[in-house]
């Protein structure tokens, strides 16, 4: 009311509004700058994360260490071996080589040697299996396959003793045959056949620069892969030394032996042959541990035979002088 003493007039209050505040002089830039991005759980040390990460790292370090190194095995390695084409897997079948798996590709054109395939497959119960040519193209490394592959498990080896055995159980002298750094898989192969054809017992190979029982052995020997044994040991003259403890005769077949191989000696008798490789024959010491070194007359035309044409011959003229004797 206009007059009226006791009004009050209008009074500003206090601005609320923050005014200009004092800089810090560059001293909180650090803090400003962040610390980057979060590291991960088992990267920070006090973290349960990190004490499982290392707790399991050296877990892993003992067990490298502790697991035993693998044996090398020149017969594959202990994998399983693939023989590819419809010839070679019907031949291997027919010479009852063992097989693990049998694979035939989808919507094969059947054959003759497909259908004795599945025949012969069926009746000893191996397992089928149906795969694409791309698999069976992967599993046989590309080779042709004709749409046919069977897997071969690795071959097991026999001790030095069991040969023994086998002689003894028998009721024969034993005969054994040993190769000396022979390589190629069809000559220890062809060694085989003439083995089973001749009656020896078992025949041993080095585990070294040798080769081994190979799907390839298996097919060139005709199924006596899976009638004579196949010791293989480490040292082949000290395995050659047992023998002779043992009783048998060493005899080493060579280029210019001491006698001819008409008339081998020890024939009868507990009796181990040596064979050497095509090119360098006998290694120098297992020759020196040789009771004898016997040849094979050739024309001079012909300077070697490989070791499966050379046991042929060697087994024969034994079995020949055992027979006589019988």
């Amino acid at each position: 009311m206009a007059g009226n003493s006791q009004r009050r007039g209008a009074v500003r209050k206090a601005s609320t509004k923050k005014g200009p505040t004092k800089g810090t002089g560059g001293n909180g830039r650090q803090a400003l700058e962040g610390r980057g991005a979060t590291p991960r759980a088992e990267d920070r040390t006090w973290h349960p994360a990190h004490k499982r990460k290392v707790a399991r790292e050296r877990l892993d370090e003992k067990r490298s260490k502790a697991a035993p190194r693998r044996k090398q095995n020149f017969a594959g390695d202990r994998v399983n071996e693939v023989v590819a084409g419809r010839n070679s897997v019907l031949e291997a079948l027919r010479a009852e080589m063992p097989v693990s798996k049998v694979f035939l590709a989808t919507r094969i054109e059947h054959d003759d040697r497909t259908k004795e395939i599945l025949a012969i497959a069926t009746e000893r119960g191996l397992p089928l299996f149906e795969s694409s040519k791309i698999e069976l193209d992967r599993m046989t490394d590309g080779s042709i396959h004709q749409g046919v592959a069977i897997a071969v498990p690795p071959y097991e080896y026999y001790e030095l003793e069991d040969l023994l055995d086998a002689a003894e159980n028998a009721g024969q002298a034993p005969l054994i045959v040993a190769l000396d750094s022979v390589t190629d898989p069809r000559n220890l192969g062809a060694v085989l056949r003439s083995a089973g054809a001749f009656g020896a017992h078992g025949v041993l190979v080095p585990e070294r620069r040798a080769a081994g029982v190979t799907a390839s052995a298996w097919k060139v020997s005709a199924g006596a892969a899976a009638r004579v044994p196949v010791a293989r040991e480490t040292n082949l003259v000290r395995s050659l030394e047992t023998l002779k403890k043992a009783g048998c005769f060493v005899i080493g077949l060579d280029g210019g032996g001491d006698v001819s191989v008409g008339s081998i000696p020890f024939a009868t008798d507990p009796l181990v042959i040596v064979l050497g490789s095509e090119g360098k024959g006998l290694s120098r010491l297992v020759r020196e541990t040789c009771d004898s070194i016997v040849s094979i007359p050739m024309s001079s035309v012909v300077e070697s035979l490989n070791a499966g044409v050379a046991a042929s011959i060697t087994l024969y003229e034994v079995a020949k002088a055992r027979t006589e004797q019988a």
